[in-house]
Order: C-alpha cells, then structure tokens, then sequence
C-alpha cells in the first residue's frame, strides 16, 4: 500500500506538469523625447502575438502600454519600442530600464527608419559601460524556429544598407536587442497598412517568433 504523502506527491507532479502555460503578455514602449512611440500601435505587435499564438506560445492577445520608469515594467517578458524619431530616457528611467533587463527582461528596438542615432545614445543611457555587439548570422536566434541562413532579414529598403542586428548580453544572455536597417515591425503590419509583399510580411512575422522563442527559452 502506498504512503499517503507519496501518493499526494504523486498528484501534485501530476498537476504541475498537466497545468497549462501561463499566458505572458507582451509591451509597447512608451518613451519620451519626442518620437512617435506608437507608430505601429495598432497591427504591429497584435499581428506578432497572434502568430505566436498560432505557432504555440501561450501569450496574451492583448498587447500592454508601459512607460520606462514604471514599476509595472517586471511584468512583462519582452518589451518592443519603435518610431521614426527622437527617444530619451531620463537617469531614473534608465536605471529602471537596466534593472528590468538585469533581472533577466527582454528589450527590442527595432529602427522604424530615422530613429538609429537617437536610439544609440538612449541605449548608452541605459549601458553606459557596455558596446553594442553585432549579432553574426550563426546566432541561435536566426535559426533556433525558423531559418534565415543570412541571419536579419531585408523587410523595407530605406537606405538600401544591409539589415544588422545588435545586442547586449548580460551573463551571456541576449538582454537587448537593436534591430537597425530592416523594419520588422512594419512587416508585422496588416497588409493595408504598408501594402509589404506576403513573403516579406511572413518573413517578418517568422523572426519575430524567433525573438520571441529565444525570450521565453532563455
């Protein structure tokens, strides 16, 4: 005859392992300095977290608003900030951005065209003692769902420069990333917003997944 505390053990396993994911929920950045924060509010990142959802990860489909210096930042696991503009972050809002991302939070700027020199100054607010690092197309977060053999893919041309990923690392996990010359967040887009080619809006959507994944297996 089994002991009753292994046979409650034995439960509460059961019930651990059956209990199904708890949904996350994703955030747009609202900063401050003048940039249009909410260029791509209203397809953008739904249109992620619903492929997303297609494709098994358990998240919200409701995005969240959050500002840099709100203590409500923890409750996020990824965060993306965009815009064609300026983006600043004060002292208490930098300190707050880097303790999010040191107790293991996700930050993704990705250049919605005019906004790469002012996002490289907010981001030395945020590390002043850190580099950004290019990522190299080996990387895991190219490959680890869907593969893109060249690493960033090319979703709008802009200035017809290469599309560069970079990072910040933190005890050797990707905490930030900067996506510069590629615009996935307008290839998230619903169609009628950009008109983007369907491969080019799949294309966008599938690293999107990618960032996602590498977010929540890390």
């Amino acid at each position: 005859m089994k002991k009753p505390w292994i046979y409650i053990s034995t439960l509460l396993i059961f019930f651990v392992l059956s209990e199904p994911a708890r949904a996350q929920q994703l955030a747009l950045l609202h900063y401050g300095g003048g940039g249009d924060w909410y260029a791509n509010q209203r397809t953008s990142l739904p249109n992620l977290i619903d492929f997303a959802r297609q494709n098994g990860l358990a998240l919200d489909p409701e995005q969240a608003v959050v500002t840099p210096d709100s203590p409500d930042i923890f409750n996020y696991p990824y965060i993306h900030a965009t815009g064609h503009g300026r983006i600043w972050f004060t002292p208490a809002e930098a300190a707050n951005l880097r303790k999010y991302l040191e107790s293991g939070g996700f930050l993704h700027i990705d250049d919605n065209y005019g906004m790469d020199p002012y996002a490289r100054k907010a981001i030395a607010q945020i590390f002043p003692d850190r580099t950004l690092q290019e990522l190299p197309a080996d990387f895991e977060i190219f490959h680890n769902r869907f593969d893109f053999p060249d690493g960033l893919p090319k979703i709008h041309e802009h200035n017809g420069k290469r599309p560069q990923a970079f990072g910040i690392f933190i005890n050797g996990r990707l905490a930030l990333l900067y996506t510069y010359e590629t615009d996935l967040g307008d290839g998230w887009e619903s169609y009628e917003v950009h008109h983007d080619p369907p491969e080019k809006h799949l294309q966008a959507l599938q690293m999107g997944f990618n960032i996602l994944y590498y977010v929540f297996t890390h």
